[in-house]
């Protein structure tokens, strides 16, 4: 794990890995962050997930109303190497 991350988000991360209850997790972030910050948060993995299926910038920014600045973000840290947001959303797309 990246030492450069504060402790608490560490920690947050760990306390996280060890939950296998998708319910709990997501009432867990309904807890944590305000409803903008969930609409937001669900907006971005939204946005990736398009992303990774191969959508253009464009029509992403359409349909779901982003600034092609958001998106352009996303497309960005999905092509760097050994990206984790990559290997997560590849993991998400290959289904349980």
């Amino acid at each position: 794990m990246n030492r450069n991350r504060p402790r608490p988000l560490r920690e947050l991360s760990r306390a996280l890995a060890r939950i296998d209850n998708p319910a709990l997790i997501g009432g867990f972030l309904e807890s944590i962050l305000t409803p903008r910050e969930v609409r937001d948060l669900a907006g971005r993995w939204e946005l990736v997930k398009l992303l990774a299926q191969g959508r253009s910038q464009r029509s992403i920014a359409r349909g779901l109303h982003m600034s092609l600045c958001k998106i352009t973000r996303g497309s960005r840290e999905l092509k760097k190497p050994r990206s984790p947001l990559k290997k997560v959303v590849q993991g998400s797309l290959r289904g349980p």
